[in-house]
């Protein structure tokens, strides 16, 4: 019966089902293939160079479509309340990256714009990022060490740093010293970082592997934002305590600065650890109440610019830095330094770090993005969004901006009020712009430790997930394992390999998931008593020990599924599986019938030890006339006290006792619907198979194979033209299969076409 035909009402129920397979066009060759390819790419037409140009700025097709009265309003409200939140945030995450507070301003401003013209996504906020400074701060620090300058910073009267000067000299003024002090060498470190987690980026997007975000699953990257949070959370409390230890380097650096942390407690700065506990009160309840009253408030309480602004006054006119000494934020200069380019010498020491934080970043981005696509009812470009985010790294890196992702924080406060487009980016870097042409300088008396508290306070979102730790180890203990190893190495040993032990877990557990794969021993359900009765359409096969009311398959007919692909990694696997639950290894059955014969050549009587083997598997079988009639349960499918399912095979000149005890069989049915694929190791494996149960008389047939896999079979010569042997054709349903099975088991001569 082909697809286009209905099936008549006189149809022969025993007949089996048929459909043609669809006549593929002839395979072309691979310099065809790469000709036409290459002439489809390096065609121009005018529609195909503007639907380029397009897609690489969807500003210019989204902006001429602004629905300026309906829109305006909800993307100024926005990017103000983004705006107003980015400027301590991205002061107090310059801390966490090892940079200057001037440059936590750059980057949030430089990436906004970009953003806004290169994204396809109308709701992300891309700035900086907790995990991304932390990756940088971390490298930046490695490098400081590596170029000789001390690990302690140097302070100059009143307990603040001499930004101004570093900065100065950056623009080229020597008189101060050397060419490049620690901070100047500081951001030229992070720069060229950014640089080349840029060109990562853009390598990526220019060979179209945006696919790759996929393979960095929820869990993954959960557990590696929650453990680099706990490192971020240790290396802020040098800031809340007012101690001045070094950032250690290297793996365990989380135990490292806790032990630091507690040799040195007897130096804590009253002041900070004031300032910090007050700031914590303020900030803690205030953030609890923006989350719990946001569906109330149209937008979200700036609490924290409030405590910057009343932290900064309190410090000033307290003179907290020059009476306590306290470490405050320093010089902030206004307007723009010129551009320079990255360090060239830098970027074989940073390559490897910078490709780790080029996948993290846009990982996070995409991930952000096509969550709030799908929420908002439109489409993301993986591609677009690599570019996007590789030039918001590359260009910014040449006027000392460090790394920038998506931020969910800033992302859920820029969707809760009424972001319609990237209009809202622009506004919030026009925001930013204010702040470094005329209010910067104003945040010299800023202490520390309010940063340090920003950036703890807004920890809260990861470090809640611990409590989400039993939910999912009720949901899937393999997804909650692997977020607990990616958290657990990313904050004890190294936050970078914490991201490849994840992606490594995750791989070997889906591995792992093909290579415990059981083969069960099927039962059935057909809506008659009688199996001659029910068409194959009527009848179910299912595992007994999952559903209930199943029968046993019909006597001399064993039905078993291997729920898993067939490959080189699991071949050897779903051989011994199969062997296992059928209840006999050919080889070993082989085996022992070369035993049997040397015996009989010796003149030694071998039908005791044979006919005590068969009674023992007829015994273990638990299959009788019974079970044929009834349900069967754990017992009645042969299941064994050891889970193994037991099921007699033929043996030698016995087969026909054997059979009349109820236990004989005759033939093998494999369902293949759950074999997503089959590689020439899998197919062989089929082969061997076959060949092992037809020395044995009996016959292994397949059912339910999908097209692919029947494509596999038949080039790798299993079925098909190229396979000689036509006497076990491969089925559409398992119901064909046992039919046909006993139809030549009783000497029947249906030899219709019953292959697929």
């Amino acid at each position: 019966m082909t697809l286009d035909e209905e099936p008549s009402g006189t149809e022969d129920p025993h007949h089996p089902l048929v459909l043609h397979r669809v006549k593929k066009d002839e395979e072309v060759s691979w310099r065809t293939s790469a000709s036409r390819q290459i002439r489809g790419h390096c065609s121009c037409t005018k529609d195909k160079a503007r639907a380029r140009l397009l897609g690489f700025f969807p500003i210019l097709e989204w902006l001429p479509r602004y629905q300026l009265r309906d829109w305006i309003l909800g993307d100024v409200m926005s990017g103000l309340i983004v705006g107003v939140l980015l400027v301590p945030q991205s002061i107090a995450y310059s801390l966490l990256a090892g940079q200057e507070p001037i440059y936590g301003l750059y980057t949030s401003f430089f990436s906004a714009i970009i953003y806004a013209c290169l994204g396809t996504s109308r709701h992300i906020s891309v700035g900086i990022f907790g995990v991304l400074c932390l990756l940088v701060g971390q490298v930046v620090e490695r490098e400081l060490a590596a170029a000789g300058y001390p690990s302690d910073t140097v302070l100059v009267a009143g307990g603040g740093f001499n930004t101004s000067a570093a900065l100065l000299v950056a623009q080229g003024n020597s008189s101060l010293g050397p060419a490049c002090d620690k901070s100047c060498y500081a951001i030229v470190v992070g720069a060229t970082v950014t640089f080349t987690a840029g060109v990562y980026q853009l390598l990526m997007g220019l060979l179209q592997v945006g696919f790759v975000s996929v393979y960095l699953s929820d869990s993954l990257l959960s557990g590696f934002a929650t453990g680099a949070s706990l490192t971020i959370l240790t290396s802020q409390l040098k800031y809340l305590l007012g101690l001045r230890v070094p950032r250690p380097q290297g793996w365990f650096t989380l135990i490292k600065t806790w032990h630091a942390l507690l040799t040195n407690l007897a130096d804590t700065n009253v002041c900070d650890l004031v300032t910090s506990l007050v700031c914590l009160l303020v900030l803690v309840p205030s953030k609890e109440l923006n989350d719990r009253f946001k569906a109330k408030l149209k937008a979200p309480i700036p609490f924290e610019l409030f405590v910057v602004i009343i932290a900064t006054l309190a410090s000033h006119f307290g003179r907290f830095d020059a009476e306590y000494g306290s470490g405050v934020a320093g010089a902030i200069p206004t307007g723009f330094l010129p551009p320079q380019l990255p360090d060239w010498s830098l970027i074989p020491s940073v390559a490897v770090d910078a490709f780790s934080i080029a996948v993290v970043g846009f990982a996070i981005t995409v991930s952000l993005s096509e969550m709030f696509a799908k929420k908002h009812g439109y489409a993301v470009d993986a591609n677009q969004e690599m570019y996007a985010l590789g030039f918001c790294n590359v260009l910014p890196s040449f006027f000392r901006c460090f790394t920038t992702s998506a931020a969910l924080t800033k992302t859920l406060v820029k969707e809760s009020t009424g972001c319609q487009s990237q209009v809202s980016g622009l506004v919030t870097a026009l925001v930013l712009l204010l702040v470094l042409l005329f209010i910067a300088p104003f945040f010299y008396s800023l202490q520390k430790c309010v940063l340090a508290v920003i950036i703890v306070v807004n920890l809260r979102g990861a470090l809640r997930k611990f409590a989400d730790v039993p939910r999912m180890w009720l949901a899937n203990r393999i997804d909650a394992c692997v977020w607990l190893v990616t958290m657990a190495t990313s904050a004890l040993v190294n936050t970078e390999l914490g991201l490849v032990v994840g992606v490594l877990a995750s791989a070997f557990c889906v591995l792992g998931r093909t290579q415990r794969a059981q083969a069960v021993a099927l039962g059935r359900w057909s809506p008659s008593s009688s199996s001659s009765s029910s068409s194959s359409g009527g009848e179910l096969y299912e595992d007994p020990l999952a559903y209930e009311g199943l029968r046993a398959a019909p006597r001399g007919v064993a039905v078993f599924r291997y729920p898993a692909p067939v490959y080189y990694a699991n071949q050897s696997l779903f051989k011994s599986s199969l062997f296992r639950a059928a209840g006999l290894d050919p080889v070993e059955e082989k085996a022992r019938r070369r035993k049997l014969e040397k015996k009989k050549k010796e003149g030694s009587d071998p039908g005791e030890e044979e006919e005590a083997a068969t009674a023992d598997a007829v015994a273990a079988l638990g299959r009788s006339d019974d079970a044929e009639n009834g349900a069967v349960g754990k017992e009645g499918a042969g299941e064994s006290a050891d889970g193994v399912t037991k099921v007699l095979m033929p043996a030698g000149k016995r087969r026909e006792e054997t059979a009349a005890a109820g236990g004989g069989v005759h033939s093998v049915v494999l369902d293949c619907s759950a074999v997503l694929f089959l590689d020439t190791a899998g197919v062989d494996a089929l082969k061997e198979v076959r060949t092992d149960y037809r020395d044995l008389g009996v016959r292994l047939l397949l059912a339910r194979c999908s097209a692919s896999v029947l494509d596999t079979l038949e080039r790798g010569g299993y079925s098909g033209p190229r396979n000689a042997d036509r006497e076990e054709p491969v089925f559409f349903s398992i119901g064909d299969a046992v039919r046909f099975a006993q139809s030549v088991s009783n000497g029947g001569e249906d030899k219709c076409d019953t292959h697929c």
